[in-house]
């Protein structure tokens, strides 16, 4: 069959990759076009545009709608000159929403991969997701009640991390070699996670990095890059301060760090299935956090509380950010009580999530099942 994927971020690359290699399993005679990134390149050809050409989030949707609405129409193009079997979305809802709408008035299915998160935020999309999804497939065990009480077809097979940490704890490299492969000196490490879009990293790195000075001497940060990033931005934020900046090894950094600052997002729950203990912040600019405030419905912003229903990780939110980072950063280095509560919350959540071969599951079902 002929399948158009639509993944407009890091994380959804990461997932679409996983999916296409399950894909291929139960149809090795599959047909790929897709918006991605390097990770589904990877595994076959059809790339038909790079994720980071439309990477925006908060007001830079705004500075770039004309950007993004020709986006759109080229994919709407190319998926009608494509005549795809199935057409997947993954997550990134304000770009998807608009081709699941486009879709179903073509009378082409929507299989959308990664629900919009309507439960925190925005929930009109429920309306939209009723009218324009074929079905859902949910990656958070409590989001199928809430999406079937609307009568949306929803599965839920697990959470996609959990596959991409399995493969990654069977090919994980131990801490000598680690260190010696980025000519590293053996210091406990802090890594600093500043998220994938070009906007969330120039607001909070720098925060980071400030809150980071006080154990420059007695640890060895780490900044993660991402890979639809220059190296260029970094250098620029960094100016003369000598921290490196590793590309394409999160999974690695985290494993051997002491603890993590982590922006608010997917790596959150990456960095728990990992177990490193963490402090995640969030900073936006000053007109989306004022609009937003009021609209959205839920205690916490981290996926890691949301899904442990209470506080287990501290979220820092917008203002002072260097000094209680750096307050977080003490407790999580010399409290040990706390990181093991910390830890064995983490157990939980990751036996909430299900076991591995969350790809697989959905990709029978979409293939077999779910027409």
């Amino acid at each position: 069959m002929r399948y158009f994927i639509i993944a407009g971020e890091a994380s959804g690359d990461l997932h679409g990759a996983n999916l296409m290699r399950a894909i291929k399993k139960y149809d090795p005679q599959a047909v790929f076009r897709y918006l991605g990134g390097d990770q589904m390149a990877s595994v076959a050809e059809g790339l038909a545009m790079h994720y980071r050409d439309t990477a925006f989030m908060g007001l830079d949707v705004i500075w770039h709608l004309g950007k993004i609405i020709k986006k759109i129409n080229f994919c709407k193009k190319e998926i009608l000159a494509f005549q795809p079997d199935r057409v997947i979305l993954i997550d990134y809802p304000g770009f998807n929403m608009r081709i699941a709408k486009f879709l179903h008035t073509n009378g082409i299915k929507v299989y959308y991969y990664i629900a919009p998160k309507a439960w925190a935020w925005k929930k009109k999309r429920v309306y939209d997701l009723q009218k324009y999804v074929h079905h859902l497939y949910v990656i958070f065990p409590f989001e199928v009640e809430f999406f079937r009480q609307y009568g949306i077809s929803v599965s839920y097979f697990g959470n996609p991390l959990v596959d991409a940490i399995h493969h990654f704890q069977q090919q994980k490299t131990d801490r000598n070699t680690f260190l010696s492969q980025y000519h590293l000196p053996d210091k406990p490490i802090i890594a600093l996670v500043p998220g994938s879009r070009r906007s969330e990293i120039e607001r909070i790195l720098p925060e980071m990095i400030r809150a980071t000075e006080k154990f420059s001497d007695s640890h060895q940060i780490i900044i993660t890059g991402a890979p639809a990033i220059e190296p260029k931005l970094y250098e620029k934020i960094l100016g003369h301060r000598q921290i490196p900046v590793i590309f394409n090894a999160t999974y690695q950094i985290l494993s051997h760090s002491r603890a993590a600052v982590v922006t608010s997002g997917t790596a959150t729950l990456e960095t728990a299935l990992i177990g490193c203990p963490q402090v995640v912040v969030f900073k936006t600019g000053w007109f989306t956090y004022l609009v937003g405030r009021p609209i959205v419905r839920i205690r916490f912003f981290s996926l890691v509380n949301i899904i442990a229903g209470k506080e287990v990780v501290k979220e820092l939110l917008q203002f002072q950010l260097p000094e209680r980072i750096a307050a977080e950063l003490d407790r999580l280095l010399h409290d040990q009580e706390y990181v093991n509560q910390m830890a064995t919350e983490y157990c939980l959540i990751t036996h909430q999530l299900g076991t591995s071969g969350v790809a697989e599951r959905i990709a029978h079902h979409l293939i077999v099942v779910g027409r």
